[in-house]
């Protein structure tokens, strides 16, 4: 990862945006930026370089880990340390040059209003706060050639574990007992983890858009929704698969079918130029068709990468435009309360011309 230009480049957005300093404290954006994976730390870009602040327990870890940014370990918390730093940064400049009040963007979903108050009160008379605009996560939506590479080989081991859920699920079988095999079997095969709670919800839960799971047994006949991803190399994977258990009503072939349609034309649509709206508004007017689309309850899809939830977002009202690099989800859905759902979900990559779909195998419906 070439973690020097990726500071470099933030600096020069820092000038373009009139900031002097930006205080990172999203801990993904820290990591996208300077490599560090720890969970209490702060990162100053601005001035003439790049400090990453922590404490002690990091100290072995940060030396490992960081690249292209100096290392500070502190005894204070990373925030209260950011200030102090900064503090006797400024003190140094205002002997040197007029005592302008300098401009310090700080990353405000990350931060809390106590913390911010604090951080203002150390370095009152010294520094103007400012709500930065998102800029590591307008960079993060490019994925360069080594995250697309890590997310591809994220993929590929997060299909693996359907096959793992086919032959768990039968009926009474419990839907935490499924999951757990798959989890199992993701750690064996190098996951650092699962990109999230894994989903399995059969039966009338199928219907349940994010329905983690739980002790229900599987159904004795009804879909049954897997969502999974798994974390490798930093990067996060997701999939979701709906399969059928005992036999398939015509009703529930259409209803599968439907969703399929709507999936394969979002997909057909994705290429750079489209706005996220306008994909989203393909699989939303697919099952407008076939009567379903008030049972489409959320976002067609969305970006993933250090997080699992990441810009942009396919969804009605987003004007961003796609771009060659972006790693986005294709994931339309229906879903019937108290009756059924089916989701179906990939992973793609916009490319020059359209987009790659990274996540293997088919996607016919699977009958248990």
């Amino acid at each position: 990862m070439n973690y020097s230009g990726r500071l470099r480049r933030l600096r020069l957005e820092l000038e373009e945006n009139n900031l002097d300093w930006l205080l990172v404290t999203h801990l993904p954006n820290i990591r996208y930026l300077c490599g560090f994976t720890g969970s209490a730390a702060s990162l100053l870009v601005g001035g003439r370089g790049y400090v990453l602040i922590t404490d002690g327990r990091y100290r072995t870890q940060a030396k490992q880990e960081v690249r292209g940014a100096r290392v500070a370990i502190a005894r204070k918390s990373p925030l209260v340390a950011a200030a102090d730093y900064l503090g006797e940064r400024l003190a140094v400049r205002r002997r040197r040059s007029p005592p302008n009040l300098a401009l310090v963007g700080i990353e405000p979903d990350s931060i809390t209003l106590g913390v911010h108050d604090r951080f203002a009160a150390t370095l009152k008379g010294k520094v103007r706060l400012r709500s930065a605009p998102p800029l590591v996560e307008r960079a993060r939506m490019v994925k360069d050639a080594d995250e697309i590479l890590r997310i591809r080989r994220a993929v590929e081991l997060g299909a693996s574990l359907f096959a793992i859920a086919c032959k768990e699920i039968r009926p009474g079988v419990r839907e935490v007992e499924v999951a757990a095999a798959m989890e199992y079997a993701a750690r064996c095969a190098g996951a650092e983890g699962m990109s999230f709670s894994t989903i399995l919800a059969s039966g009338v839960r199928s219907a349940i858009v994010h329905g983690r799971a739980s002790r229900a047994p599987i159904a004795r006949r009804g879909f049954v929704v897997c969502d999974f991803g798994v974390i490798l190399a930093d990067y996060c994977s997701d999939r979701t698969r709906t399969v059928h258990v005992g036999r398939v009503s015509t009703e529930a072939r259409r209803l599968y079918a439907a969703v399929l349609e709507a999936q394969l034309a979002a997909i057909a649509a994705v290429r750079p130029g489209v706005s996220c709206a306008e994909v989203d508004e393909v699989a939303r007017g697919v099952l407008r068709q076939h009567k379903l689309a008030r049972y489409f309850a959320h976002s067609t899809g969305h970006g993933l990468g250090l997080e699992i939830h990441e810009a942009p977002r396919l969804a009605a009202g987003q004007s961003q435009k796609l771009e060659p690099g972006m790693v986005i989800t294709i994931e339309p859905g229906a879903y019937v309360p108290g009756k059924w759902g089916v989701r179906i979900e990939d992973v793609v990559v916009v490319t020059a011309s359209g987009c790659e779909v990274l996540t293997p195998t088919d996607k016919e419906l699977v009958v248990i």
